[in-house]
């Protein structure tokens, strides 16, 4: 990688309903960046409408641990 140019960064989309409890340990636990992204919206009476999801952004291997992470309290908020 040359000098100058930025490290890949990597989206993890949080999905609709997500408790912010949820969101705001993993923000303040990862060096991630809280974003919003626009995201197409194929379902129902939907279809193709655009809304700003929220997600967070970071290099590869810290977000591989906020993936599983995130899967587990979710796992553990739903109770399964």
């Amino acid at each position: 990688m040359e000098e100058n140019q930025a490290p890949q960064l990597y989206d993890l989309i949080f999905p609709p309903g997500t408790p912010r409890t949820i969101i705001r340990d993993i923000i303040t636990t990862y060096d991630v960046e809280l974003i919003d992204s626009p995201e197409r919206l194929n379902f129902a009476n939907m279809e193709g409408d655009v809304r700003n999801l929220l997600a967070v952004r970071g290099k590869k291997e810290i977000m591989l641990k906020v993936e599983a992470d995130f899967k587990v309290k979710m796992k553990e908020f739903i109770g399964v």
